[in-house]
């Protein structure tokens, strides 16, 4: 009994050095914004329209960022990080008055999200793949980029993780937030030039999730094998797809197939139903780097 009693004890001790050093070696990174908020910033309100400036200027017609480009200017990187200091003093939590809506809180998380992921490419540029910028101990592909970074969103630092996963989908509940964050990698939705708000968020928001499973890339339907193949988004966030159908009355019987047909257009829901009984299949991640060369 002693002798179980110490394998136990030493047991734990041996999984809190672990856990400990695991911890300590990758310890949270900060990335500070050393530039000052842009003298024409407006006392009210949020304006995003620095960053659409950069996006219309880098972004190419099939949504990939000329990275290259973009690092290569001084002045572009300075306009990036002056946007990122309005990003980082001004929050929905800290400033609540500067965001009249719920559409203008998501709108802020978005955005800024897809900001930060961009300065973090180009901090670490050149780079392949967003997987290239490892933690010390990278037991999990992106731990790196989207856990350890940790960046300023109005007084208070987050990790991209905790920013889609803590704010954005807990908060917000809306499924089609999975089609505008982007993180830098050829698997997810594109990066989009336009940067609405209020009202017009929705009709982005409704655009970008027919946008992307109209792509074969994210959505195909093979009737020779009879399979449907998706992309392992609709396997990761299952869980919000499916309360998204069940928050709008519709029903689930194919699961996620049965969201995709909720938001596809009519040529596509109409081609679904006839694969129906077509067993679903989810294809691998391609985390290159949705990187262009304008």
């Amino acid at each position: 009994m002693e002798n179980d009693l110490q394998y136990v004890v030493s047991l734990l001790l041996l999984v809190a050095l672990l856990v400990g050093g695991f911890a300590l070696l990758n310890r949270p990174h900060f990335v500070p914004i050393s530039a000052s908020i842009p003298a024409d910033f407006p006392p009210d309100g949020f304006s995003h329209l620095d960053f659409e400036d950069l996006l219309r200027k880098f972004v190419d017609e099939d949504g990939n960022v000329d990275y290259g480009q973009w690092r290569g200017s001084q002045d572009s990187v300075a306009q990036l990080d002056a946007y990122l200091a309005a990003v980082s003093r001004y929050s929905p939590d800290n400033a609540p008055d500067r965001f009249a809506t719920r559409n203008d809180e998501l709108a802020y998380w978005l955005y800024s999200y897809n900001a930060y992921v961009i300065k973090s490419v180009l901090d670490n540029w050149p780079i392949k793949s967003v997987t290239d910028v490892k933690a010390p101990l990278e037991v999990v592909k992106g731990l790196g980029f989207f856990y350890r970074l940790r960046f300023e969103f109005g007084g208070k630092r987050y990790s991209l993780l905790a920013v889609e996963n803590e704010i954005i989908r807990k908060s917000f509940q809306d499924a089609r937030i999975h089609f505008v964050l982007n993180c830098a990698s050829d698997s997810c939705p594109v990066m989009r030039p336009t940067l609405p708000t209020g009202d017009a968020l929705q009709a982005l928001l409704t655009t970008a999730a027919a946008d992307f499973v109209s792509d074969s890339r994210n959505v195909s339907i093979d009737h020779a094998s009879k399979q449907i193949v998706l992309s392992t988004i609709f396997k990761w966030f299952k869980k919000d797809f499916l309360n998204d159908l069940k928050k709008r009355g519709l029903p689930a019987k194919h699961g996620v197939v049965d969201y995709v047909a909720s938001v596809a257009p009519d040529s596509l829901r109409t081609e679904l139903k006839s694969a129906q009984d077509y067993n679903v299949v989810f294809s691998d991640y391609d985390w290159s780097l949705n990187h262009s060369e304008q």
